[in-house]
């Protein structure tokens, strides 16, 4: 599997003859399993239209900051955080001036200041624009503020001028997007995800509505930010990930003795699992007859796992879920002490909420903080969890 594979790659287009090279770029970057947004400079459409960008990502084109249906969302916002990595090819003289004065006076502009994703520019200009004083400041700014400068090559221009100033080749571009590091990356993850159920006797069990839909999503969005990723799930109807490894379990004990053999090699884990917190104490050796108006079930506790694991010395960050039906944030905070999480992912649940649903929406809670993540499908919001757990596990 191709490390972009599942990556999401913002593209930003400027002004210049060599716009028609990114054309190729999409179609790489889509071959290489990345998914492609592109946002265009006014100058980029005199070049290549925005529908023939719009064919080769399967995505709309956005060219414009004020676009009243887009803003309405926030939209360069959105696009801002949904960016791993940002490329822009080619970079024209007059983007990597502005990139460096940290001007918003255009889309593509804008969403660079707003993200936290790393950013590399391909330039592609006139030989002479290029060794330009101005220009070479410029882009000594934008390296000493972190930016990646691919190129320029050298070689022939449309201006009929020989030097440097052609954009990079599309191959090139992606063998470096594919080298940038992920913000998990070496790191090995420990997921756990979906319901466990709890026998009541061959036929029956006690149990939940968790589809494991979210602990999938986080696992593979882990697995796309370099993580070496362990999925530990409980019975759904959901494929294996690529590139994960996944133990499948029944109950609670299966689940918490597959995780402590696992958990001594673990840097992060992330308790998403839906575990029931009791079990029938005697499940019965054969179906239960309905031969009595009422049945009486003693439960006992399960293990605890997430506690368990936040407990131990040396052990790994540790982030747990609480999903509640009343006083979300009180119940949630209650639970980050109470179990020694260094995070809590918390979400309402009941009424069509949550468990069993396409979408979601979050409270992430740390010990003096916290953050409201918005209702959207749950791999989006898996994709901004893990990138702010990886943000809180770099700074423990």
């Amino acid at each position: 599997m191709s490390s972009l594979s599942g990556q999401h790659i913002l593209l930003g287009v400027s002004g210049g003859i060599a716009a028609y090279k990114s054309c190729e770029l999409v179609r790489l970057l889509r071959r290489a399993g990345a998914e492609v947004r592109v946002v265009m400079t006014r100058g980029a459409t005199g070049f290549v239209t925005p529908l023939s960008f719009q064919a080769l990502s399967g995505n709309p084109v956005r060219c414009e900051l004020f676009d009243p249906e887009a803003e309405a969302g926030m939209g360069h916002i959105e696009l801002a955080r949904w960016a791993d990595k940002v490329v822009i090819a080619p970079a024209s003289a007059d983007l990597l001036a502005r990139l460096a004065l940290g001007l918003a006076d255009d889309l593509l502009a804008t969403l660079c200041l707003a993200t936290t994703a790393p950013i590399a520019v391909a330039p592609a200009m006139n030989r002479v624009m290029w060794e330009h004083p101005a220009t070479a400041a410029h882009v000594e700014s934008l390296r000493g503020r972190g930016v990646t400068i691919l190129g320029p090559a050298e070689g022939e221009q449309a201006c009929g001028e020989e030097g440097p100033g052609r954009m990079v080749e599309p191959q090139a571009i992606i063998d470096h997007l594919a080298a940038i590091p992920g913000p998990l990356e070496g790191v090995r993850v420990l997921v756990t995800a979906g319901p466990t159920r709890e026998a009541l006797d061959p036929v029956r069990f006690l149990g939940n509505r968790s589809s494991g839909r979210m602990g999938y999503a986080l696992a593979e969005a882990a697995r796309d930010a370099g993580a070496v990723v362990t999925l530990v799930s409980g019975p759904v109807a959901l494929p294996a990930p690529q590139g994960v490894e996944t133990v499948r379990v029944e109950d609670a004990r299966q689940m918490h003795e597959a995780v402590m053999a696992r958990i001594g090699g673990v840097d992060l884990f992330i308790a998403a699992a839906a575990v029931a917190d009791y079990r029938p104490k005697a499940p019965a050796a054969d179906k239960i007859k309905k031969t009595h108006e009422g049945l009486t079930v003693e439960l006992v506790r399960n293990p605890d796992i997430l506690a368990e694991v936040a407990a131990l010395q040396e052990g790994p960050f540790t982030v747990g879920f609480a999903a509640e039906t009343s006083d979300l944030e009180a119940h949630a905070r209650e639970k980050l002490e109470r179990k020694g999480c260094d995070l809590v992912v918390a979400n309402r649940v009941g009424e069509g909420l949550a468990f069993d649903q396409e979408e979601n929406e979050v409270l992430l809670l740390w010990r003096g903080g916290s953050e409201h993540l918005p209702r959207q499908p749950k791999r989006a919001l898996a994709r901004q969890l893990i990138e702010r757990i990886a943000r809180r596990y770099a700074q423990d």
